[in-house]
């Protein structure tokens, strides 16, 4: 299938980033803060990862309807026939984005991208490793209509690199250019708890689809947008934030009696409290998870992002050559490495465990699998080791900050 085209569009995400923190700074904007952006960074490796293990099954589907169920063959040397396919697949992407809000076991995955309680160019890169389950299911009359899939890929592509600027702060509210197109003052709309932005502006291209189907609101100047969702994540650990809303829903349908109802909880409205108590949202009592941490203790947090980040690139490089059992490997490794740096931000003193638990395991892994990387073994031993000592070592030089 080719090497995963989102690598050669990285540095040109992380560019918008650097610019982005550039521009808010100067306007004196809190807009990021660290354990945020990280954590909201390896939910995106954590995403592609999971992408590289089932596309083949996704992709699959759709080809296989594609090619026994087409009723036309689109031509594909047409301009209008792609703006046409453009403009199709972001019709599905409305369907597909609103039954992720609306429907509980979508919103499992979707509401992994709303779970940060920031909104800047990170957060697009937050995107769920579930979303392989059931979003297939929303673009299949596109192949069925006759869509070719190299052509399904590339709108595909095309409407998602397209989402990335519009989550931003720092650009303004853009006249027309909101009623028509997604932009970043209608997708603020979108990411917010306030109560007039529950369940709004679908659309990921275009916003024509919400003045149809009646979910389009503009942004209100006299009333701040709170990120976030209700009934917050409180954890930067992406494990936890891909599987909480699944296990809530296994949780609560086996308190039911009978299928039917069990089936239920399934199927209805994420606005529908699983238990007595409904979250209600009081703007006055919100607070951003933030625990407290050391110049230090984000330091090693940041370094073992890079070790994930590392990991991510090797794998997005290499998986197309991998054998099964590799990928697997390779792909657990990397969502532990994640945990284990969530850990640091989360504040958890099982951390020193987790880090040399996994050094231990990825060396044994890659000892077994890529003997020919020993340098490699002694670095990530090493790592594992030393990384624990100086948090260690952080904590007890601040311990006001240790102990809150």
């Amino acid at each position: 299938m080719g090497v995963n085209p989102i690598l050669y569009a990285v540095p040109v995400f992380f560019g918008l980033i650097f610019l982005e923190i550039w521009i808010a700074r100067r306007r004196g904007h809190l807009v990021y803060r660290l354990n945020d952006a990280l954590g909201s960074l390896a939910l995106g490796i954590l995403s592609q990862v999971s992408g590289a293990l089932t596309k083949f099954a996704t992709l699959g589907i759709y080809v296989l309807v594609y090619s026994y169920f087409a009723i036309y063959t689109v031509p594909m040397d047409s301009i209008l026939a792609w703006v046409l396919a453009l403009i199709g697949y972001d019709f599905c992407y409305y369907w597909l984005h609103r039954m992720g809000h609306e429907v509980n076991v979508l919103w499992a995955a979707h509401g992994v991208h709303h779970s940060s309680e920031e909104y800047n160019l990170t957060t697009a890169l937050r995107q769920t490793s579930s979303g392989f389950l059931f979003g297939w299911i929303f673009y299949l009359p596109l192949a069925i209509i006759g869509i070719p899939p190299v052509m399904f890929v590339v709108v595909g592509l095309i409407d998602l690199l397209y989402q990335f600027w519009i989550h931003t702060r720092e650009v303004d509210r853009l006249g027309w250019f909101d009623k028509v197109f997604a932009s970043p003052s209608n997708h603020r709309v979108h990411h917010g708890q306030n109560d007039y932005c529950i369940d709004r502006n679908y659309g990921g291209l275009l916003m024509i689809w919400d003045h149809m189907f009646g979910t389009y609101v503009d942004e209100r100047a006299d009333e701040p947008i709170i990120y976030g969702i209700r009934g917050a994540l409180r954890s930067f650990d992406p494990i936890e934030a891909n599987l909480v809303v699944y296990r809530k829903l296994w949780q609560a349908s086996r308190k039911i009696e009978g299928w039917p109802a069990r089936v239920k909880i399934w199927l209805q409205s994420p606005s529908m409290p699983l238990d007595s108590n409904p979250v209600a949202f009081e703007p006055q009592a919100f607070r951003r998870f933030d625990p407290p941490a050391s110049t230090v203790r984000n330091a090693v947090g940041f370094a073992e992002f890079m070790v994930l980040y590392a990991l991510s690139l090797h794998y997005s490089a290499t998986v197309e050559h991998m054998d099964l059992v590799w990928r697997l490997v390779e792909g657990a490794l990397i969502a532990a490495k994640g945990f284990s740096m969530a850990m640091i931000f989360n504040r958890d003193p099982r951390y020193g465990l987790s880090a040399m638990a996994w050094a231990v395991v990825a060396s044994l892994s890659v000892a077994i699998a890529q003997p020919d990387y020993g340098f490699a073994l002694w670095l990530i031993l090493a790592w594992g080791l030393v990384a624990p000592l100086i948090l260690k070592y952080a904590d007890r030089a601040a311990p006001d900050l240790a102990s809150a």
